[in-house]
C-alpha cells in the first residue's frame, strides 16, 4: 500500500522576453545550454511574453507601450527551447498592434500549446488562470498589468455584447495630498487658468460626483488636504476584487497558485525603488491565497522580500532584450522621431537613441537579470538559488539580446545589496545567489 507524501513544488521564473529574433537555426549560441537546463530544474518555469506575436497581420494600435513590439511566431518554439512552459501575456505591448495584432497572437500561443494567462477575448478571459499539470502538482498562475494603455484593458461581456479584447489590467487610483496652505496656491492658481471650468459644468449637469471642502481639482488631477505634501496611490477595488477571486478559484483547482504581476510604477529617485502600491498588491495577493508573485516591467533588477514566508519578486530584469531588430514599424513610430514613414529602420533607432547615447538598449543595468528557482513544501520556501544572467550587452543587435550565465560577482552583489532591507540574505557561492533561509 502506498503513502501519500506531501509534493515538492519547484519552479523557476525568467523576467521579459522583448525576443524578436529566431535562435540560431542550428546548434546552439554560448550560454544558452547552462541557462536552458537551469530553468529545466524546475517543473512550473514561467516567462513573460512582452511583444505581439505574428507576421504583421493586423494594423498598428494609434498607442503603443513605447516601441511597437511585434515578433514572427517562431519565437514562441525558442521560448520552449529555454524550457519556459508557462507565459503571462498581460503587460504594456500587448496591444501594440491593436485588437488584430491581440488576437492573431492570442491565435499562435494557443496554436504552440502554451497555457497562458493575463490576455484574452473580453474581461473574463483575460483574468482567468492558466493551469499546467507536472510530476510534482498543478500550478495556476494568473497574468496582470498595471502598466497599460486605458483602451487595452479588456472589457466584461453581457448578455447584449460581446466583451472587448485586452489586458487583465489593474488601475491605480492616486491621490495628491497637499497642507492647506499649498491647497489654496493650487486653487488660486486653477482659478487663473480656468483650468478646471470644463469639469465645472459637466459637474454642475450631474456627470461628475460633488467635491468635498478638502478637494481641489487641477484639471484632471484631484488634490485633498493632508497634513503633509504626499502622493498616495491605490489599486481600484474592483481590480483588486477580481484577482483575489481568480486566486481564490486558482487556490481550489490547483496545489500551488503564481500572480504575474506586470508594472513600470515608479517611486523615489531610482527605478530599483519598490513602489509602495506594487508591494501592497503583491501582500493582497498572498493574503488571497498566492503563493508566489513574480514582477516585470521596469527592465532592470528590483528586490525581493519573503511575505507571509511567500516570495515576491518585484522585478527578475530582461530575459531577453532585442528592441532594435524588429523587422517593420508603422507611420506613428517614425513620427515620434519626427521622421517621414519611409525612412529606414537604421535611422529611425538611430534618432530615436541620439546615436546611441540613450535608451534601454545602451544602458549595460537594462542587460542583467537573474533567474530563481525555488523549492516549496506545504506552502513554505525550502530553498532559493538566483543564476545571475546578462544579455551579451556591447554585441552587435544582429546577436546580442540572448542570456548567458554571468559569474563574476557583480549582478549578485548589487541584487544581493538592495534585498538586504528587505530581510532577505542573498550568499554569493559558485557563482549562484542563495538565499538563507
Amino acid at each position: 500500500m502506498s503513502t501519500y507524501t506531501d509534493p515538492v513544488f519547484r519552479c523557476s521564473a525568467t523576467g521579459d522576453a522583448m525576443i524578436t529574433r529566431r535562435l540560431p537555426a542550428e546548434g546552439e549560441y554560448p550560454g544558452f545550454r547552462e541557462v536552458r537546463d537551469f530553468i529545466m530544474r524546475a517543473d512550473f518555469r514561467f516567462g513573460n511574453l512582452e511583444t505581439t506575436v505574428h507576421d504583421f497581420e493586423s494594423c498598428a494600435g494609434a498607442r503603443s507601450g513605447g516601441s511597437w513590439l511585434c515578433s514572427p511566431p517562431g519565437v514562441l518554439e525558442d521560448l520552449r527551447r529555454f524550457g519556459i512552459n508557462i507565459l503571462s501575456t498581460a503587460n504594456n505591448h500587448a496591444l501594440d498592434y491593436s485588437y488584430g495584432g491581440l488576437e492573431r497572437t492570442l491565435h499562435y500561443i494557443r496554436e504552440a500549446g502554451f497555457p497562458f494567462s493575463g490576455t484574452g477575448e473580453n474581461l473574463a478571459a483575460a483574468s482567468r488562470p492558466a493551469y499546467i499539470d507536472t510530476p510534482s502538482g498543478r500550478y495556476a498562475l494568473i497574468g496582470c498589468t498595471m502598466s497599460f494603455n486605458p483602451e487595452n484593458m479588456a472589457g466584461p461581456q453581457t448578455a447584449s455584447l460581446p466583451g472587448r479584447p485586452g489586458v487583465n489590467g489593474i488601475r491605480v487610483t492616486k491621490k495628491y495630498r497637499l497642507p492647506r496652505e499649498d491647497m489654496d496656491h493650487i486653487k488660486r492658481i486653477a482659478g487663473a487658468l480656468g483650468i478646471n471650468a470644463p469639469s465645472d459644468i459637466i459637474r454642475a449637469e450631474g456627470y461628475l460626483p460633488q467635491l468635498a471642502e478638502t478637494e481641489q481639482p487641477f484639471g484632471e488631477l484631484l488634490f485633498e488636504e493632508g497634513e503633509k505634501a504626499e502622493i498616495v496611490p491605490t489599486v481600484h477595488p474592483e481590480d483588486m476584487k477580481r484577482i483575489a477571486d481568480a486566486v481564490a478559484e486558482a487556490r481550489f483547482m490547483a496545489d500551488y497558485v503564481v500572480v504575474a504581476m506586470h508594472t513600470h510604477e515608479l517611486w523615489g529617485k531610482s527605478k530599483e525603488t519598490v513602489d509602495p502600491v506594487s508591494r501592497d498588491f503583491s501582500r493582497a495577493c498572498i493574503d488571497a491565497g498566492a503563493d508566489a508573485v513574480i514582477g516585470t516591467g521596469p527592465h532592470l533588477l528590483r528586490p525581493m522580500e519573503f511575505y507571509k514566508g511567500k516570495p515576491v519578486f518585484y522585478c527578475l530584469g530582461d530575459f531577453i532584450i532585442q528592441l532594435e531588430t524588429v523587422l517593420r514599424a508603422p507611420g506613428d513610430m517614425f513620427a515620434k522621431q519626427k521622421l517621414d514613414g519611409n525612412a529606414r529602420l537604421d535611422v529611425l533607432f538611430n534618432t530615436r537613441s541620439g546615436n546611441g547615447k540613450r535608451g534601454l538598449c545602451y544602458d549595460p543595468v537594462m542587460y542583467e537579470a537573474v533567474i530563481p528557482y525555488w523549492e516549496a513544501e506545504k506552502g513554505v520556501v525550502t530553498q532559493m538559488t538566483f543564476l545571475p544572467v546578462e544579455e551579451y550587452f556591447g554585441l552587435p543587435r544582429a546577436r546580442g539580446g540572448w542570456p548567458r550565465p554571468k559569474a563574476d560577482g557583480n549582478i549578485l552583489e548589487r541584487f544581493a545589496a538592495m534585498c538586504r532591507p528587505f530581510g532577505v540574505d542573498v550568499a554569493i557561492e559558485d557563482g549562484l545567489g542563495k538565499v538563507k533561509l
